[in-house]
């Protein structure tokens, strides 16, 4: 009786070793970063998603993240990450933009929190009826919030922006921002411990500001002891065509800096290593533990009765 017991118990952790045994993992994720905001582009006009993206701007991403398991489709990740977006007018094959000549570079600093779910999955590769690999595809959706910083090359150092407030605001923009993380991925589970995997996440953000870009040049003259710096760095059109009033213009006070419309989005492409945890669920332990080298049975001693 006692064996049939016990290899009910063993099917039974077989069964369910995905979810009770192996449902947090922890690791790190290396890759790349891009942007889509008001600076480059193509010919056309601002367009959304990909469609107006350079990649000659890519830029390194990284992080860590935890991962849980909360049920057998469904997955909760806390992730800390990194990643430099940046943008050149001069890279852009649009007249106009090229003609507004402006350029930027951004950190960024994320924490996310994000749901995934699992809608293909292999508990099984190679079906050897042992679990010790798996893949799982997944799409995800959470929300985030990050520090940014945008920043300009001048006079051979890199310049804040924001304090500079170059469109002539009465307050800077916020620093500390809110974004909207989707995506999807894939992982491979190896032998119970290793996972690899790929995620492609993109963040819509609540600013149009990430380039420092967003409405129109300022109408009334700067101010202050950076007086000389915010003009240079709001209208850098000069530089690139001088010599041509009409066309210098079009980049006049008053006239169309940014694109308000839309806010501004970035997008984090990585590859994700990460260890799995081996645990077991409150049910494993309150009855089976004992089982599987937990608490191990003391051996009685029979005393011969003369």
């Amino acid at each position: 009786m006692r064996k049939i017991h016990t290899l009910l118990v063993f099917i039974f952790l077989i069964s369910s070793v995905a979810f009770s045994q192996y449902r947090w993992d922890y690791g790190l994720r290396l890759g790349v970063s891009n942007y889509l905001g008001d600076i480059g582009g193509t010919d056309l006009t601002r367009r959304n998603f990909v469609s107006d993206m350079k990649l000659a701007e890519t830029k390194f991403s990284g992080g860590i993240f935890v991962r849980t398991r909360l049920g057998e489709s469904f997955g909760l990740k806390a992730s800390l990450n990194y990643g430099r977006i940046a943008g050149a007018d001069s890279l852009s094959t649009n007249y106009g933009r090229r003609g507004r000549n402006l350029s930027f570079r951004n950190d960024i600093f994320e924490l996310a929190v994000t749901g995934e779910y699992y809608f293909y999955q292999v508990n099984d590769l190679g079906h050897t009826y042992r679990y010790r690999n798996d893949f799982k595809a997944y799409i995800f959706a959470g929300i985030a919030g990050f520090h940014h910083n945008p920043e300009a090359y001048y006079g051979g150092t890199w310049v804040d922006l924001q304090p500079l407030k170059t469109e002539g605001q009465k307050t800077p923009y916020s620093l500390w921002q809110a974004s909207i993380p989707v995506g999807a991925g894939v992982y491979f589970t190896l032998n119970r411990k290793f996972r690899i995997g790929w995620e492609l996440g993109w963040r819509t953000t609540f600013t149009d500001y990430l380039d420092d870009i967003s409405t129109k040049y300022p109408t009334t003259p700067f101010t202050g002891s950076n007086a000389a710096l915010a003009s240079a760095l709001s209208n850098r059109s000069g530089s690139y065509i001088v010599n041509d009033p009409v066309y210098l213009a079009q980049y006049g006070p008053g006239q169309k800096r940014g694109d308000p419309t839309h806010n501004d989005s970035y997008i984090f492409t990585t590859i994700d290593f990460s260890y799995v945890i081996r645990g077991q669920s409150n049910f494993y332990h309150s009855h089976y533990s004992s089982l599987f080298g937990g608490k191990k049975y003391r051996k009685r001693k029979i005393r011969a009765k003369f």
